[in-house]
């Protein structure tokens, strides 16, 4: 990737830091300045306030429908302007930017990692970088400069680790299967960490059901059209996890559920 500016070069935006304010507007500005030919992409910017995981499952279901090259740029970032570094990481097919704190946990189960750099180099800054909002100052002027072709190792030192946060993968225990509630979607959907296969695994070919909240759901469907209007379901989503949702309504009001809280598979019985 030499010093040949990108032909189609488009950056992404993910952070926690909502549509109302300047924040995500003064990023962008900084982009273009530095790069007028860039499509800027918002992924969203509606991750609860420094809430990691979440930004890691949002930026893991849609990195990977990018056209190759892109910039992915993610901030959740709670420790900023401490001692948390700011790294890039060169994949395959990709380029992401960010502080190193874990955020890029679940694209890397996905991506292999070619190189990565912990980003020291402040020619590539802006001359005066805040404590409070590298995603102005460092993230987007790095994002910027790197599609107009510059080499990556020239924005700082190569490391070989980073920050990566525990995915806690389902428990079978006492005969059944206990996961979690791990995002919940505008739509109240709560998706847990229950894969299509973890449930394939566990199940096979016999009858189950789910307990969540004080319900009980027999099975899953393929669509939500199998239920009634106001009806209660599990489906593999789109991100190949187990979904809870009420069709034509919201699951977590009716549930009054969580993230955190307790999914449970269990092999039904004949009475």
């Amino acid at each position: 990737m030499g010093r040949r500016q990108m032909k189609n070069p488009i950056v992404t935006l993910l952070t926690d830091f909502g549509t109302k304010d300047h924040y995500v507007a003064s990023m962008k500005g900084v982009i273009l300045k530095i790069n007028p030919l860039c499509k800027v992409i918002d992924i969203t910017h509606h991750i609860h306030p420094q809430d990691i995981m979440e930004g890691a499952f949002v930026l893991a279901n849609a990195f990977s429908y990018f056209p190759e090259g892109t910039v992915h740029l993610a901030v959740v970032d709670p420790e900023v302007g401490g001692p948390r570094d700011s790294i890039l990481i060169v994949t395959d097919h990709f380029f992401f930017v960010g502080p190193d704190n874990g955020l890029l946990t679940l694209v890397l189960h996905q991506e292999k990692v070619k190189e990565a750099f912990k980003l020291t180099e402040k020619r590539f800054f802006l001359p005066n970088v805040s404590n409070t909002f590298h995603g102005r100052d460092l993230f987007a002027p790095v994002a910027a400069h790197l599609t107009l072709g510059i080499s990556p190792k020239a924005f700082g030192r190569r490391i070989d680790s980073w920050k990566t946060l525990e995915f806690q993968r389902p428990l079978v225990k006492d005969g059944g299967m206990i996961g979690k509630v791990i995002h919940i979607d505008s739509f109240g959907n709560l998706v847990a960490n229950i894969g299509e296969k973890d449930l394939d695994r566990f199940v096979g070919k016999l009858p189950f059901h789910i307990l969540i909240g004080k319900r009980r759901i027999e099975g899953t469907q393929k669509g939500y059209w199998e239920v009634k209007r106001g009806g209660l379901l599990a489906l593999i989503g789109s991100s190949g996890l187990l979904e809870i949702s009420v069709n034509k309504g919201n699951a977590q009001k009716v549930l009054k559920v969580k993230k955190g809280d307790k999914v449970f598979v269990q092999n039904t019985k004949d009475d």
